[in-house]
């Protein structure tokens, strides 16, 4: 076999405001690399591997890759494909071995690090000289093996930022209007956004009156005494309810029979199932938002924070692989303190991490489950902070235009 210089980079699972930001960490710190011979994109993440359909970064002018840094969305294609067969893991390395993959770099979450620890273990048990590294990425900050994920911190703070400006509408009408706001947030798992509402807060302004977490079996009793008690002191009520709320028995409250290509049941319409509850017990106004994909895509408002760490991590896997020659890891962020904040980058190996859960710990939840503790504060708020640049034309970001060079096709084209 040929030496193998060539690098590949894909996308996978939902998108976050930074994920590109990630990508351009890793094709500027591949493009850079003097041992790296061609820089080439998957295009809809491990989908375009086994379809080979990859693109030439090395080809795109060097403008529009530094505007990708600023570009919502997965600019190159997600997917959420799961690797079931041993046939997709030799079709994967039929197409690395003909275009000459050294270094496979694949952004995601939970579902993508358990994709590269299966490409990792695969390269290894082959023989196949492959630098398999994790870049990780999710909204939802539920990736073991790290102190946050990047992406969270810009959804954390369109969270914060939504509850701060709903709750000023909903002081300013309730009198004649709405009484109960409920924002529904993404968390299939864990409760990490939905804590984050609390963060409208952190300024001496009005935070949320209840966080229903998926950590927290839902109550439907002890939840309407708190609404009312609530009720009968301020006159209304905001409420944040994750998307994967749980109940007694532990079902998801509000699920339908269909899954997505990762096997996950989908969920969404958890608060229309509050709403269906508060409307059974009380006579009044509610109003639901599902803020869905503007959640985890407005770029606009990043965290500063969040979009030069997610620089960072892409940057770091390429120097882990082309310069410590590691493979089968994530990059893995470490803090070091809360105020200032600190932070350092480890390799964890993908073995601990893939297809795991984290969940917001106990120690991060108020006493009664209905709210957050102050070491959820301490946790969260350096994430937030600052706003990422943008780069404005006519009052409207621009974003990259890039050409999509295809790489030509050199497999059979069965995947």
């Amino acid at each position: 076999m040929q030496n193998l210089h060539n690098v590949l980079y894909a996308q996978s699972g939902g998108v976050t405001s930074v994920i590109n930001a990630s990508a351009f960490g890793v094709i500027r710190a591949a493009l850079s690399h003097k041992s790296v011979k061609s820089v080439y994109v998957a295009r809809n993440g491990i989908q375009g591997v086994l379809d080979e359909n990859l693109l030439d970064l090395s080809v795109e002018d060097s403008t529009e890759i530094e505007k990708i840094a600023y570009t919502p969305g997965a600019i190159f294609g997600s997917c959420r494909t799961k690797i079931k067969e041993k046939q997709q893991l030799d079709r994967i390395f039929e197409v690395f071995a003909a275009h000459d993959i050294g270094y496979f770099f694949y952004n995601g979450g939970n579902d993508s690090m358990h994709t590269i620890f299966q490409v990792s273990k695969h390269a290894r048990e082959t023989g196949y000289p492959l630098k398999a590294i994790g870049i990780p990425k999710t909204v939802d900050n539920d990736l073991l093996g790290t102190d946050h994920c990047p992406g969270f911190g810009s959804a954390a703070k369109f969270t914060a930022l939504g509850m701060l400006e709903a709750i000023r509408d909903l002081r300013s009408m309730y009198i004649s209007s709405t009484r109960v706001f409920i924002l529904e947030s993404m968390g299939r798992h864990a409760g990490w956004l939905a804590a984050s509402g609390a963060l409208a807060s952190i300024n001496g302004e009005q935070g949320p009156d209840i966080i229903l977490f998926p950590e927290v079996r839902f109550d439907p009793e002890k939840f309407s005494h708190r609404l009312e008690d609530i009720l009968s002191q301020q006159g209304f009520c905001s409420i944040v309810a994750a998307e994967g709320l749980k109940d007694k028995t532990g079902e998801v409250l509000s699920a339908s029979s269909e899954l997505d290509l990762f096997g996950n049941l989908k969920l969404g319409k958890v608060g229309l199932t509050i709403e269906k509850l508060v409307k059974k017990n009380f006579n009044l106004g509610i109003h639901v938002s599902l803020p869905d994909y503007l959640q985890r895509s407005s770029r606009h408002i990043s965290s500063f924070t969040d979009w030069q760490e997610a620089i960072e991590v892409g940057a770091m896997g390429v120097h882990y692989a082309l310069e410590e020659g590691k493979t089968g890891v994530m990059v893995s962020i470490q803090r070091i303190m809360d105020r200032p904040y600190l932070k350092t980058y480890v390799a964890k190996p993908l073995d601990g991490i893939a297809a795991a859960v984290r969940y917001v710990p106990d120690e991060y939840l108020s006493p009664d489950g209905f709210y957050v503790s102050d070491k959820f504060f301490s946790y969260a708020r350096p994430l937030m902070e600052g706003e990422a640049p943008n780069l404005f034309l006519n009052g409207i970001p621009q974003h990259a235009r890039l050409h999509f060079v295809e790489v030509p096709k050199r497999c059979s084209q069965e995947s």
